[in-house]
């Protein structure tokens, strides 16, 4: 796991042992941020279910303005210090250890918001449906919703503007309604 592009580029991210955590893959996250291009720079990024950071840590390699990263496991939290450490003088991200529900009830609002909850969990859906309804979502925003399937039906207050797969990987992004 790498940083693809930016000031970062090529710095080699710290990464989970075992199984029970999937990072985006490098295929995958390039294929993302080409789509998401011209939506980096200056962008005020919600990484939700961060785990390692690779998202949000590529948006901030890009020159997003800030990064807030959370998850609920201390594991992933671990890992993702030890690889922010790596960036030096980067000091633009906020860290929470907060269940998604709870970060999502505080949080501010984003340009940008990643959702990549583990796959054998339906917690996805659900932070859509909170975002959907609280504006979470800045004018213009994306959510980017990764996924083992397809998105089927709706979420209020948003409108899905694209589907793309990757193998066994689905990325869905909406913008607000």
């Amino acid at each position: 796991m790498r940083i693809i592009s930016g000031r970062h580029k090529g710095l080699k991210l710290a990464e989970f042992g075992g199984s029970d955590v999937r990072p985006t893959a490098d295929r995958v996250k390039e294929s993302l941020f080409n789509v998401l291009y011209d939506k980096i720079a200056g962008a005020t990024v919600l990484d939700l279910f961060c785990g390692s950071g690779n998202l949000g840590i590529e948006c901030l390699s890009r020159g997003a303005e800030f990064v807030h990263f959370n998850d609920l496991s201390p594991a992933s939290v671990d890992i993702l210090k030890k690889n922010l450490s790596r960036l030096k003088g980067v000091e633009n991200y906020k860290i929470t250890n907060l269940d998604y529900s709870v970060c999502l009830a505080r949080a501010g609002k984003y340009d940008l918001i990643f959702i990549d909850p583990p796959y054998r969990l339906e917690i996805g859906i659900d932070a859509l449906k909170i975002i959907g309804k609280s504006g979470l979502l800045k004018e213009g925003g994306t959510i980017v919703f990764e996924r083992d399937r397809s998105f089927e039906g709706e979420i209020a207050g948003l409108v899905k503007t694209d589907e793309r797969k990757y193998g066994k990987t689905y990325l869905t992004f909406f913008k607000g309604a």
